[in-house]
């Protein structure tokens, strides 16, 4: 499927710094389509440390289950990401987890690694075998093509109806040395949080222990894939894996520039997510704040982002401000109608209850022009806060889903 790219990408994929201890491979295999880059192969040298979280659908994939089962075995030995798209191998019984099963034991014969140091993921379409004999079958040319300045191929090679590659990448210095994150991603629809919904692999030369390491990837990926929204709907494949090489020698545990960095680029890369958003063509950040707790400000904060009138409202850059209300009426979090106030950008548009005195119209409208929208609802009960990140829904995205098997 070939799509336009989409008006909210950034300009260009950024230049990755190469990560020592890490290298990267794609090929085309042949997986849904022909002559599409549609494999990637990550190798990481021994000594490295790999942290990851995962969907929590109950119809999961073989490969996020055969991941779990192995993100939190300790091993110096180094470590392998097999990533495909075209095919989810998802809803695929006992045939899905052979095939897992069949690409880590080839990976780790062509790698010399353990198969318990093999990962893989698989996106696309559900409930269709994986023909994973095309996947093994370039191995060979997936190694010999390991490079470490191959990352941007990789990020290529696992889109599915994303229009742009996603990367992102920071340094920070630490006691006089250099550190350096990278990481790509994909998704662009069927994206809402129970750990976001796409793909993620993101890598740094820093030295951190694999438990310490799972503690950040955890924590920062509530604060921003788990915080984005496309489209209400929770993959059966997400998976996030980090891994740090410690080729730095720089030990990062603890160190607030380091997690201050890290965080840079989980959120980069969200927001990219959510700028592919299926047909989308407004990037809107929704904060809530004054609820009862974080928690119910989140529950506000997702009932907005997720609501088709408020979507579709964005879409057609109506102000409507009632949407808004709605949405918080039905979240099922404490609210008071008496106490709401509304702002679209810089503009008020309701407080106490009703619409604002100073409100025009045609300054609700002058927002919803724009590219990029904040709403921001205070709920006047207490100081819980949340902010999540979505899409307008446009009329593309049901073309895109309606002929996405097709």
């Amino acid at each position: 499927m070939s799509l336009p790219r989409s008006p909210l990408a950034p300009p260009s994929f950024p230049d990755l710094p190469v990560i020592k201890g890490a290298r990267f491979s794609a090929v085309a295999a042949g997986i849904k389509y022909q002559g599409r880059t549609d494999v990637m192969l990550a190798q990481l040298d021994p000594g490295s440390v790999v942290a990851g979280v995962f969907t929590r659908s109950a119809t999961r994939s073989s490969n996020v289950l055969d991941c779990q089962s192995k993100i939190q075995l300790d091993s110096e030995d180094g470590a392998a990401i097999v990533v495909n798209s075209g095919n989810s191998n998802a809803f695929t019984g006992k045939a899905g987890d052979g095939s897992v099963a069949a690409i880590c034991a080839a990976v780790a014969q062509a790698t010399g690694l353990p198969e318990t140091r093999v990962f893989t993921s698989s996106t696309g379409v559900i409930g269709e075998r994986l023909p994973h004999d095309r996947i093994t079958a370039k191995l060979g040319d997936l190694v010999a093509g390991l490079s470490d300045t191959a990352a941007k191929d990789a990020a290529a090679a696992i889109m599915t109806t994303d229009t742009f590659p996603k990367g992102a990448s920071a340094e920070v210095e630490i006691d006089g040395k250099p550190v350096r994150i990278a990481g790509f991603a994909k998704g662009s629809g069927m994206i809402a949080p129970d750990m976001a919904t796409m793909l993620v692999y993101i890598f740094t030369d820093a030295k951190i222990a694999r438990s310490d390491l799972q503690e950040l990837v955890s924590g920062i990926n509530n604060r921003t894939f788990n915080c984005i929204t496309v489209d209400s709907d929770t993959s059966t494949s997400d998976t996030l894996l980090m891994a740090a090489t410690g080729a730095s020698g720089v030990d990062v545990t603890g160190n607030s520039a380091f997690v201050s960095a890290l965080h840079e680029v989980f959120l980069d890369l969200a927001h990219q997510v959510v700028r592919d958003g299926e047909g989308a063509t407004k990037f809107v950040a929704v904060t809530v704040t004054g609820a009862a707790s974080d928690a119910d400000a989140r529950t506000h904060a997702l009932s907005i982002a997720n609501s088709p009138l408020v979507k579709t409202a964005v879409a057609g850059e109506d102000p409507n401000w009632g949407r808004i209300v709605m949405a918080i009426g039905k979240s099922g979090a404490a609210a008071d109608r008496d106490l709401l106030s509304i702002k679209f950008g810089d503009v008020l548009v309701a407080e106490n209850g009703w619409v604002a005195e100073t409100y025009r119209e045609e300054d609700g409208a002058r927002l919803m022009k724009e590219q990029e929208i904040d709403i921001t609802v205070d709920i006047g009960l207490g100081s819980g806060t949340s902010t999540v990140w979505t899409c307008d829904l446009t009329h593309q995205y049901i073309t895109i889903n309606a002929d996405y098997r097709s």
